[in-house]
């Protein structure tokens, strides 16, 4: 083999192992790391980390002996934004005729750091059916609910532990009727069932997932799969809150499953980015997210900013199907 053919061959089998090295970040799961510190983490920024990718493959051209590994990870970017594209370029269908439309409100509070007239202010534009509040302790709750005198909403807290973070609260309007709130056991955090009232059939959940932190990858998973539990099974069903997780998550992908969908992603603001609130839009990723069965249509989503709170609140709404 000829000096020109050996520096090909090596130069082809460099830019394979660059690309290796470069997918392994991008898609954990396909080397089966996505349940591993640090690429658990790294997951839920994927379309930042595709911007930075197809940036260096475009620096890379300039060198002759790098544009070989410059085509192969420009592709695998290129593939990448190609699978992202539809959260944001989704439109929502119109609510079929006659269809129930619920409206549904997520603010993770950070332990009541949050202001609570932000919160509440955003109650009184939208009015929401519920308003799922991870991290809300019923002293929060309640300071929230105080500033809401011109419209009646129940409150519930569930606190399985004296951490604050394991507290979650739910307001749930009064149109709703006489409903009934239970905790959900099987989860680290608190999560609150409410059913019945004028709610029929539908079945809505606030809930907490514990986030994946690098000694509690295996916690953060096992909360995703109660979220499967409650997507598999028969009644309508609506699950809001702070999930600590991103549709580029497998776990999240699988708790999911066919049986639900992400409102953002669904209808184009699947890049509106709701964790941390205090950096720029392009810096944010979402992990805050209203989770509806097949039975609905989902509809708007909307994120607002509220002070003193790492996380954007968001209003979604979501048709029932006839």
């Amino acid at each position: 083999m000829d000096n020109e053919k050996a520096w090909f061959v090596r130069r082809v089998v460099l830019s394979v192992l660059f690309l290796v090295v470069v997918a392994v970040p991008l898609y954990p799961e396909l080397f089966g790391l996505d349940e591993v510190t640090p690429f658990a983490q790294l997951a839920a920024f994927r379309p930042q980390e595709l911007v930075v990718v197809l940036a260096l493959a475009l620096l890379m051209l300039v060198r002759r002996g790098w544009r070989i590994a410059a085509a192969l990870i420009a592709v695998l970017a290129l593939i990448g934004a190609v699978l992202t594209a539809p959260r944001r370029f989704s439109d929502a269908r119109p609510a079929p005729a006659g269809a129930r439309v619920l409206t549904i409100m997520v603010a993770n509070v950070l332990g009541g750091g949050a202001r609570a007239a932000d919160v509440a202010q955003v109650i009184r534009d939208r009015k929401p059916d519920l308003v799922s509040l991870p991290e809300a302790q019923v002293d929060v709750r309640e300071e929230i609910r105080a500033q809401l005198q011109d419209q009646q909403y129940k409150g519930f807290t569930a606190q399985p532990s004296r951490a604050v973070e394991s507290a979650t609260s739910v307001l749930v309007s009064a149109s709703l009727g006489a409903v009934a709130f239970a905790s959900e056991a099987g989860t680290s955090f608190g999560n609150i069932v409410v059913t019945g009232g004028n709610l029929g059939a539908i079945r809505l959940v606030a809930y907490h997932g514990f986030p994946p932190l690098p000694d509690s990858v295996t916690t953060w998973k096992t909360d995703l799969q109660t979220v499967r539990r409650w997507c598999t099974q028969a009644p309508p069903t609506v699950v809001a809150g702070d999930f600590n997780a991103t549709l580029d998550h497998a776990d999240f992908r699988h708790a999911l499953g066919g049986y639900c969908r992400s409102i953002g992603p669904t209808v184009g603001g699947g890049l509106h980015g709701t964790w941390p609130s205090d950096q720029p839009a392009v810096l944010r990723t979402q992990i805050d997210h209203v989770v509806v069965s097949r039975q609905f249509e989902p509809g708007q989503f909307t994120t607002y900013p509220i002070e003193g709170t790492d996380h954007r609140a968001v209003v979604a709404t979501a048709a029932l199907i006839p």
